[in-house]
């Protein structure tokens, strides 16, 4: 009776470490998901410093990493964990979260450290296929070029034909620069099925439909279809 009485025992503070484990993890994912959506409302909030939203309309996908953790001496590195997010081409509509990392080294003059918020604007195929692998190395496996801000996005067309992503980047913090070539994203397929409650992939999630939008998410998803809306609403699309 004793051995069957510790064995429950064992059992029961088994489960509830493993229950604490998964609720933690969740509430992870929903604090990246709410940090996510505070770096898109505080740049986009001026209109000639933002991202144009003419690219978030004619764009594929985004992915957005808050809090980059970005330093080093000669020798740098970063890692950050971030959202992915793809629109509907035919309902222009933007649907549920993707979990994602990112994580690399680099050479050159680079001194201090510094959190950054990192979002990438994917234009093309080459840039949304590249993104959905299960390793992407930036500028390898496609271009990546900086930006153009503002409500005047005329100088983009030429670099979302050339780049497959455009990248923004706000940062704290004192550093000689943020270097993303050789920079590795890959998905976070776990943290997809701690969200979701079942086994699914990136991929399942921003290309087949898998799964919808949470409650946690849908905020995030609103500003984004909000964004896209203006630009169309602008030219009469």
């Amino acid at each position: 009776m004793k051995v069957a009485l510790k064995v429950l025992t064992m059992f029961g503070m088994m489960f509830c470490l493993a229950s604490s484990a998964a609720l933690y993890a969740s509430s992870e994912l929903d604090g990246r998901i709410h940090e996510a959506k505070l770096v898109l409302s505080e740049i986009m909030v001026s209109p000639d410093q933002s991202i144009p939203e003419e690219r978030l309309y004619k764009c594929k996908a985004i992915a957005i990493y808050p809090n980059l953790l970005n330093g080093g001496f000669i020798f740098g590195a970063l890692f950050g964990k971030g959202v992915v997010l793809a629109k509907d081409d035919k309902t222009g509509q933007w649907g549920p979260v993707a979990f994602s990392t990112i994580g690399g080294g680099s050479w050159g003059l680079q001194i201090g450290g510094q959190m950054t918020d990192l979002i990438f604007v994917v234009m093309n195929e080459r840039g949304m296929n590249g993104l959905l692998a299960s390793k992407f190395t930036m500028g390898a496996d496609a271009s990546v070029a900086a930006g153009p801000v503002g409500r005047n996005s005329q100088a983009a067309t030429d670099l979302s034909l050339q780049a497959g992503i455009l990248s923004y980047s706000r940062s704290r913090g004192l550093f000689g620069g943020l270097a993303l070539d050789g920079s590795v994203v890959t998905q976070d397929n776990n943290s997809n099925s701690i969200y979701y409650g079942k086994s699914v992939t990136s991929s399942d999630i921003l290309m087949r439909n898998a799964v919808q939008v949470q409650p946690s998410s849908k905020e995030l998803v609103d500003s984004l279809n909000e964004y896209t809306t203006h630009w169309a609403k602008r030219v009469g699309k």
